[in-house]
């Protein structure tokens, strides 16, 4: 075959070089395959690998072939097979990349670029004939320093076009030795876990690229007894090792699997995966490739994919506010894109490069080194683990980024609601524990205002269950930082006996279960309109703390007003019913919610004690659990803990 390789082009350029056969290769290791959508894909999945708009589609014999039909043009500036040039010029010690082609055919590849702005420049291209032939073009990612991919478009004019391969190289080998391990934490999902190990050892590629797998099943069903594990752990070849122990929850089991990694591999880099996610393999091998060119060790996070709307890129990326200390969106970014919707050469919000402060252990790469600087996770058992690691990590110089095209599906949290019932104790001790490691402010900033003002909100919308947990969380986390081990077996199931403390707390099947609600159709429309101006705000907020001044109708208790789905459950709406049927989030029940008068300013008075007791004790409980973070997230505390040694950190 033939071998033409273009020389860097300057981001001015957009005349079309001659293709010279020059020799040596250029290409010297790979960064990132083009692959194919597996083959029972559906539709809105193949948005996410080609750009089919106005063409036929695609054939593939395999994942990494294509061959594009005569007459047509595909272009392959998607999310999984565009190449994010920012990320790798901002993070990686490369300074260009190669397009490296094998393919037959006449007709003309195209490469392109995008800037910050998501504006398009045409960079290079060449003319491909009968000839089965290999090209390769080297690419400056000088101009990326704010933004933008490389992408190419493939032409076929009266035969069909094939790409027998195609890859983004680097033009140089990595700047060190490195050796790959993963870790998956699972509880009670043993066909999951097991598919996630299969995907890894079915990918010739991927699973090269390991050297170890390392489990730590919590559950009582056991990922050993899945049909499919036998076959999966001799696909591995030995390099499995499975680890069996209570249920710690997500910090216990990633943690079991980083000290793994630490006492008995050799590995540099460690990659964490949630057992519920659908896996692309090629993730795995590009987040390690990234890793093995950073300038300096840092995070390499992958991002989520919607997994009930496949097509979606649900987040990029998020930051922790520190001010509020909650986490939200990253600048510059949205939630939900719809790649089927919107192409990436549609959407110029997409071609920014965004900042993180951590990223989802759904997926998640952590050097070797970072662990042994920064210890393991928090004992937290689940909930802000992940978000405050990536801020440990960051307060002692070691960067994260979340990087396009490695993603794993995951439910996204629009498909769940997990403010309300048990997990809302989780969210809130441990989003308070994170705030007093990290904060810069000494009562917190804005912290407790919010988490009063979540009291406040869940009270008027009769979730008394879950202000109840708050309430338990505030305590546990005045209790200090010793507490954090000892209860780590216990939290969950205390949480657990507690959320069905009240009617809100415990799940209906159906609200047909239910007399029909004795609110006419159109009053109830009218509770739905929301209050848009500061005054009506205001005044819809008075007027629910006088709501509860007044007992609710005898006939509440047991007939609901209304009911209301997931979607239409707003403050505004609950705060003037005195009861009504709600729908969960995954659809799959309703709570009953009941007002009731007594509960309700028994509980605000207490969320204003305990608040005011949190605002004077914050200073104090700043320090101490600052004083105990390497005792708690040390490889020799989580032994003990491991070993069910569950004293103080």
């Amino acid at each position: 075959m033939t071998t033409i390789t273009n020389s860097p082009v300057s981001p001015e350029r957009v005349s079309e070089p001659s293709a010279e056969a020059l020799a040596p290769e250029k290409a010297v290791t790979l960064l990132q395959r083009v692959l194919l959508p597996r083959s029972g894909d559906p539709s809105k999945v193949r948005s996410l690998y080609v750009d089919e708009e106005g063409a036929r589609r695609v054939q593939s014999a395999s994942r990494t072939q294509a061959l594009v039909p005569d007459g047509n043009e595909v272009s392959f500036a998607t999310y999984f097979n565009a190449f994010p040039a920012s990320y790798w010029r901002r993070w990686t010690v490369l300074r260009s990349v190669v397009l490296k082609m094998d393919v037959s055919g006449h007709g003309r590849i195209d490469v392109y670029r995008s800037k910050a702005d998501g504006s398009i420049i045409h960079v290079t291209g060449a003319a491909t004939s009968a000839e089965r032939r290999e090209l390769e073009f080297e690419l400056d990612l000088t101009p990326f320093e704010d933004g933008g991919w490389y992408w190419f478009d493939v032409t076929a004019d009266d035969t069909p076009v094939e790409v027998h391969a195609a890859g983004w190289w680097a033009a140089q080998a990595p700047t060190s030795e490195a050796r790959l391990s993963i870790g998956i934490c699972t509880f009670n999902r043993p066909d999951d876990c097991v598919a996630a190990l299969t995907a890894l050892a079915d990918d010739d590629v991927v699973r090269e690229l390991i050297s170890a797998v390392i489990v730590a099943d919590q559950g009582n069903k056991k990922v050993r007894d899945a049909e499919e594990y036998p076959a999966a752990a001799k696909a591995l070849d030995g390099r499995l090792r499975l680890v069996e122990q209570p249920n710690l929850g997500g910090s216990g089991g990633f943690s079991r699997t980083m000290y793994e990694m630490l006492r008995n591999t050799d590995a540099t880099h460690h990659i964490l995966l949630d057992d519920d996610v659908l896996l692309e393999p090629d993730s795995v091998a590009r987040a390690y490739a990234f890793a093995r060119f950073t300038k300096a060790p840092m995070i390499v996070g992958g991002q989520m994919l919607a997994l009930q709307d496949r097509s979606v890129l649900h987040t990029m990326g998020e930051v922790v506010s520190r001010d509020t200390f909650f986490w939200r969106a990253a600048p510059n970014t949205e939630y939900a894109h719809d790649f089927a919707k919107d192409s990436l050469r549609e959407t110029p919000e997409l071609h920014r490069r965004i900042d993180v402060d951590y990223t989802g252990w759904w997926m998640c790469l952590i050097p070797r080194e970072a662990i042994e600087r920064l210890g393991l996770a928090l004992p937290l058992f689940i909930k802000w683990d992940d978000a405050e690691y990536g801020i440990r990590a960051g307060e002692h110089g070691i960067p994260t980024a979340t990087l396009p095209g490695v993603a794993v599906w995951h439910l996204s949290w629009s498909d769940k609601d997990d403010t309300a019932g048990w997990q809302a104790y989780f969210h809130v001790r441990n989003r308070l524990v994170a705030a007093a490691l990290h904060t810069p402010f000494k009562h917190g900033g804005a912290l407790l205002r919010d988490t009063f003002k979540m009291d406040l909100k869940f009270l008027i919308m009769l979730q008394y269950a879950t202000a109840a947990l708050h309430h338990r969380a505030y305590d546990d986390f005045l209790a200090g930082p010793e507490q954090l081990f000892p209860k780590l077996p216990t939290a969950l199931p205390t949480a657990l006996e507690h959320q069905g403390d009240y009617p809100d707390g415990q799940v209906v099947a159906s609200s047909s279960d239910l007399p029909l609600p004795s609110m006419g159709a159109l009053k109830a429309e009218r509770y739905m309109k929301p209050p848009t101006t500061p005054l009506t705000i205001g005044r819809t907020l008075f007027a629910a703390l006088a709501h509860n001044l007044r007992a609710p109708k005898p006939d509440s208790v047991q007939v609901p007003e209304m009911n209301i789905s997931a979607q239409d459950a707003r403050w505004f709406l609950l705060s003037r019913l005195d009861s009504a049927t709600v729908g969960t989030a995954d659809g799959r029940g309703v709570t009953f919610r009941r007002r009731d008068q007594t509960t309700f300013w028994r509980m605000l008075r207490h969320s204003v004690q305990i608040h005011m007791k949190l605002r004077r004790e914050f200073p104090r409980l700043r320090e101490e659990y600052r004083a105990h973070m390497e005792q708690l997230t040390s490889p020799e505390s989580w032994e003990r803990a491991f070993n069910g040694q569950l004293t103080d950190g």
